[in-house]
Parts: C-alpha cells; structure tokens; sequence
C-alpha cells in the first residue's frame, strides 16, 4: 500500500540510508569476524549505502514499508563455527534492525514522557523508523531463502534433517517468497505476510515505543 505521507517517506528513506546499508554491514562484519573476507574484498563491509542498496527492495521499502538490500556474498566454508557460524552471520543483519529499532524508540520514549515542544512531524519519523526497521527484521527472519531466517532454520534443525531441507528450499523458497508477497493482493486474498506483520511486527513495534 502506497503510503505518501511526508513522515513515513522521510523515515523510509531513513531505512533506505542507513538501516539497509547497516543491516548488510553487519552481515560484512560478522562474517570477517568469523574468518571470512569475502564481503570486505568486495567492498561491501561499509556504510556506504551505494554498496548495498537492490533497486526492487529500495521501492518496496518505500511503498510498502519493507524490502531488502543486495544479500552480501560470503563463504560458508570460510566461517568458524560451521553451519552455527552461517547462523550467526544471518542473525546479524535482523538483529541490526532491531538495534537501530530501540535506538529510535529510546528518544520517541523520552520525548512523549517528558511531553517535550518538538515538532510532531519528528516525533512521526521516530515511529515509523521504529516500525520499518521491525518489519524488516520480522521480514527477514522468515524461514525462506534468500532470507536470513533460512540460514537460522538450518543450523537449529538437526543435521539430517538440514541436509534434506535445504535443497528443496533453497530451490523453491524465493518462488514461495515472491508468491506471498505479490500473488495474494492480485486475487483478492489477505496476505499471509501481512498476518505476520500484524501478529509479531505491531505489538512488537507498539512494546518498543510504550504505546
């Protein structure tokens, strides 16, 4: 749903400067930490958000509030730690939003306490930057490729049962992804990951802020 007001755009594009590039930057940098230079070598372990932003995600942020950046390249067999260190890379980039998530939510806090004379359109972007960046960790912590989460699923299922998954998710998870995000507005239907949203994103996003 396209969402025109000045408050959520300028927060979008806030996400878009600094939450993507951070989320992929913190892929890049647990994954150095963790013995692989792949990402540094291709110039994505930065801030820089020209290295990280994927044109389709960049307009989904800022018509529908969530998207994705380019996934940043690594080399699971570089990792310490194996499959729990392909985990752990994955976990940094929602765990990032959620950070980001509670930095915005700390001063929208103290401003609605202290009853603050700040302008509302601020106090509007600190919630939508709250809220954006929890959808996006909602998002990618789905257990579909190419989405974080399905690196997370396969390191806390057994080794059997990974080595059978992953395969056929891997094959099949963007068509599922892509699927639920566009084909249930196209017939009519309510959107599955909107339930989603509705379900874990919004009561978290309300928590964050103390509404």
């Amino acid at each position: 749903m396209f969402d025109l007001r000045p408050e959520f755009l300028i927060a979008a594009g806030l996400v878009l400067l600094v939450a993507l590039p951070f989320h992929e930057f913190s892929h890049a940098l647990a994954a150095y930490r963790l013995g692989d230079g792949t990402a540094k070598l291709l110039g994505r372990l930065t801030l820089n958000p020209l290295a990280h932003l994927d044109p389709i995600g960049a307009i989904l942020i800022l018509v529908a509030g969530f998207g994705w950046a380019k996934p940043t390249p690594y080399n699971p067999y570089n990792l310490r730690g194996g499959h729990y260190g392909e985990a752990i890379v994955s976990a940094a980039g929602p765990i990032s939003n959620l950070v980001l998530a509670v930095a915005a939510a700390l001063p929208f806090r103290f401003i609605v306490a202290t009853e603050m004379d700040i302008p509302i359109l601020v106090i509007e972007i600190l919630y939508f930057f709250v809220s954006i960046n929890v959808l996006l960790m909602v998002f990618n912590l789905i257990p579909l490729p190419p989405l974080d989460g399905s690196k997370v699923l396969y390191a806390v299922l057994d080794r059997e049962t990974a080595f059978r998954v992953r395969p056929i998710l891997d094959q099949y998870g963007p068509i599922i992804l892509l699927a639920l995000i566009f084909v249930p507005g196209l017939i009519g239907l309510p959107s599955p990951l909107g339930i989603v949203f509705e379900v874990v994103a919004d009561p978290l996003t309300a928590f964050l802020v103390g509404l």
